[in-house]
């Protein structure tokens, strides 16, 4: 057990250190197009979208099937963890005060909280269902199934991390602010990891829901947040591209590394 959810922790380590390896442009004085920029968060949407079914929603329903023994039981039980994970992530955007980069001030009155930290919180929101994903496929003691999100959740936090960068730079931030507070943001996603491995780890019987909470929480995230914010700028065509790309890349790994 101690293995397990020490291998799920370090793995959701790494995917949320993959936010500061997207944002080391930005120490070199690279800042991509906008059209470069809504292009790579559709690939982000992408990632987490396949992500979301070929890693978390089909295994969990299999899960599902085999502990119940039953595939309606398994699949109204999924659809029961993806409603609770979007409902969560919901309810966190009503009640933690945060801002977007676009869309915003959302949430609870922010008072005298400093505007950075808003930011934090907002993308904060984002990570912690990411690093559950990793934490969750990996205590399910499928490794080859951890591995897949670990991949593929890092491939989307790098240009989740230069998009956070960069609108840092736009709000008057140095660079090397920019890129520690992007690379901080990251940093929460262990916690995520750590809640759940060690969740799915104690009960083969929370398995099936935690995967289905963990995707509807990414799902939500994909259309409450990610989708919209690409589309704002003319430029969906490229996004819808990225998250196409990022789609098939994700189920690519998820056949060849699962």
């Amino acid at each position: 057990m101690d293995n397990i959810i020490l291998i799920g922790s370090l793995a959701s380590l790494v995917a949320g250190l993959a936010t500061g390896v997207g944002a080391l442009p930005v120490l070199f004085g690279r800042r991509p197009s906008q059209r470069s920029n809504d292009t790579m968060l559709g690939f982000a949407a992408g990632v987490m979208l396949s992500a979301s079914f070929f890693s978390l929603i089909l295994p969990g329903i299999g899960y599902g099937t085999d502990i119940y023994g039953s595939v309606p039981i398994a699949a109204l039980l999924a659809g029961v963890g993806i409603a609770l994970g979007a409902w969560l992530v919901a309810w966190l955007n009503r009640v933690l005060p945060h801002e977007h980069f676009i869309l915003g001030l959302e949430g609870a009155d922010p008072g005298a909280l400093p505007k950075v930290w808003l930011f934090v919180i907002a993308i904060t929101i984002h990570n912690v269902p990411e690093g559950m994903a990793v934490g969750i496929g990996f205590g399910g003691g499928d490794m080859a199934n951890g591995l897949t999100l670990a991949t593929g959740i890092g491939l989307q936090n790098a240009p989740e991390g230069l998009a956070v960068a960069v609108a840092l730079l736009g709000q008057g931030y140095g660079r090397g602010r920019a890129f520690w507070i992007a690379l901080l943001t990251g940093l929460v996603e262990p916690v995520g990891g750590v809640i759940g491995v060690t969740l799915v780890h104690a009960s083969a019987y929370v398995l099936p829901l935690g995967l289905a909470f963990a995707a509807g929480a990414m799902i939500y995230i994909i259309s409450h947040e990610i989708i919209p914010e690409t589309h704002r700028n003319g430029h969906q065509d490229e996004a819808t591209t990225g998250l196409l790309a990022g789609l098939i890349l994700m189920m690519l790994l998820d056949v060849i590394l699962g």
